[in-house]
């Protein structure tokens, strides 16, 4: 009789468990086809001489071509590091200060935090791109409005001191996701730990740095893994805005890998462009997780 029971329980289990994975078989087989096929064929292709027509095995001669022959990728490198040190910290900075102002009991304040959140739902578009050059040319609608008061715009695209900065606004300019999830984060602070700051006579600066921010470090943390990988993978306003111009001075990895793949058809070459990225990303990653334990506070 209990080894019946028993059956009939495995039975039960062993239904419900393919009827689970009958509904996420489209995730896994997505997953599979979309993700974890391209990392595979990627890292075999890295070690080839693969232009579409023809595969040939050449080892490690990609990688060795990569540092010892290439003279673009030290500058590919240098320049995307610029481009991800000045985003990433930009975006974060301003993400908190609107954050804060959003948390306050304004009128009208749902509408001005849509307001905020638009340029986000515009992503890194192809549009926006075209619109942000057209902006930032030398006789486009921001030295337009510097010459209104008296003030010679420089050639914001043509010098390679200024248009790293430039494609580096675009992207600090689409702060919504981040300011979204900080918002929250600020929602959730206790507000019997600012009771007990005001009756102790905390000054807000003092609060803000001995209650909000250790309160929203974990979301902080969260943005700035994503924002710093998002920024390592760069390419749209890059291609677009400058076309890694001028004298490559907005060459990011993401527009040597693509010269490499779709210009010069050098997919195994491509392939191993695309793996220095992920190194740089997983090295980037690993040194951010452990400096977290020196300023991210959790609730434990």
């Amino acid at each position: 009789m209990k080894q019946q029971l028993v059956g009939r329980k495995v039975r039960a289990y062993t239904k419900r468990d393919m009827m689970g994975l009958v509904y996420i078989a489209p995730w896994i087989i997505g997953a599979l086809i979309f993700q974890a096929y391209p990392f595979l064929s990627s890292f075999i292709f890295s070690f080839s001489k693969y232009n579409i027509a023809s595969f040939e095995w050449i080892g490690l001669e990609n990688y060795k071509r990569l540092f010892t022959v290439d003279k673009d990728i030290i500058n590919c490198i240098k320049v995307t590091f610029g481009y991800v040190f000045i985003t990433v910290p930009g975006k974060l900075v301003i993400a908190m200060v609107v954050a804060l102002i959003l948390n306050q009991k304004l009128k009208a304040i749902n509408l001005v935090r849509t307001i905020y959140y638009i340029p986000s739902l515009m992503g890194g578009s192809i549009a926006v791109s075209i619109l942000w050059k057209l902006m930032f040319m030398s006789d486009g609608a921001i030295n337009s409005v510097l010459g209104i008061v008296g003030i010679k715009g420089p050639n914001w695209l043509g010098n390679p001191a200024t248009a790293l900065a430039t494609i580096s606004l675009l992207e600090i300019w689409q702060f919504g996701s981040s300011m979204v999830l900080l918002l929250a984060a600020l929602k959730q602070v206790p507000k019997e730990l600012y009771e007990a700051a005001g009756v102790d006579g905390a000054g807000k600066w003092r609060t803000y740095w001995a209650i909000t921010f250790p309160s929203i470090t974990p979301i902080l943390f969260f943005n700035l893994i994503m924002q710093t990988i998002q920024a390592f993978q760069n390419f749209t306003s890059a291609f677009v805005v400058t076309n890694g111009g001028p004298n490559k001075a907005t060459y990011v990895l993401g527009m040597k890998l693509y010269t490499e793949a779709f210009s010069n058809f050098k997919m195994g070459y491509a392939s191993a462009v695309s793996w220095v990225m992920f190194v740089l990303i997983m090295i980037m990653t690993a040194v951010l997780f452990g400096s977290s334990k020196l300023w991210v506070h959790y609730d434990d």
